[in-house]
């Protein structure tokens, strides 16, 4: 793969071998990410269970103290007050029925996010081989299948994000923008890297965090020392 100027020059701050603690891992990939735009910074954490069995499935969800910095569309699929209760906690659509056509037949796809009543999880359900695949159907243990559609809604808006293992057993996940500050990525980091210690599966055994990587967008990979939070 053909690598840029400003790739190879970030690159060159970086010593491959070498795992930084978190603060100093957060400084270079600041520093390495110098692309025209506001780069979104990364965390991709390799994890010792085996995600094909249910009982060491690594899922949940954790509001981040300073959000991801990208403004975020939620669906909301609810009825009666729940509608109204969706619309003033900021939602930006609310719908039933009426929206599987549209996502269905007509491919829409203007949002982030998905949340529902569960007694909309039926009409939800109709939509799983669309929303499914792009991991935007709404789950209990995400917290976006609930009756207290309000506070999903404020929660996803202030920086709620999920995190559940991909077929390699790896979580990738945003933790800011470049252009946070070294604090706000840190007080980030270290929420999720907090959250997904704490969601360790019973039966995981052996090392649980194998591998901790801090990436920009554009930028190379940092290898984070998880010693701190093993």
């Amino acid at each position: 793969m053909k690598r840029g100027k400003k790739y190879i020059a970030s690159a060159k701050l970086i010593d491959r071998t070498v795992q930084y603690d978190p603060a100093e891992a957060i400084d270079l990939v600041k520093k390495s990410a110098v692309a025209k735009f506001d780069e979104t910074i990364e965390a991709h954490i390799r994890l010792g269970v085996d995600g094909r069995h249910a009982d060491q499935q690594v899922r949940g969800a954790v509001v981040l103290p300073h959000g991801t910095g990208k403004k975020v569309r939620v669906l909301v699929f609810a009825k009666g007050d729940k509608v109204a209760e969706a619309e003033a906690a900021g939602a930006d659509f609310v719908g039933g029925d009426e929206l599987v056509p549209k996502i269905q037949n007509e491919g829409w796809l203007d949002f982030d996010v998905v949340v529902a009543t569960p007694d909309m999880m039926g009409v939800v359900g109709r939509l799983g081989r669309v929303l499914g695949p792009k991991g935007l159907m709404p789950n209990p243990k995400a917290g976006t299948v609930t009756m207290d559609v309000a506070k999903a809604v404020k929660e996803i808006k202030a920086g709620k994000i999920e995190y559940r293992l991909d077929k390699t057993n790896i979580i990738h996940v945003p933790v800011g923008k470049a252009s946070f500050t070294e604090e706000q990525l840190s007080d980030n980091f270290e929420t999720l890297m907090g959250a997904i210690v704490k969601a360790r599966p019973a039966s995981a055994k052996g090392t649980y965090l194998r591998s901790v990587t801090l990436a920009s967008t554009m930028g190379p990979g940092v290898k984070v020392n998880t010693t701190k939070f093993s």
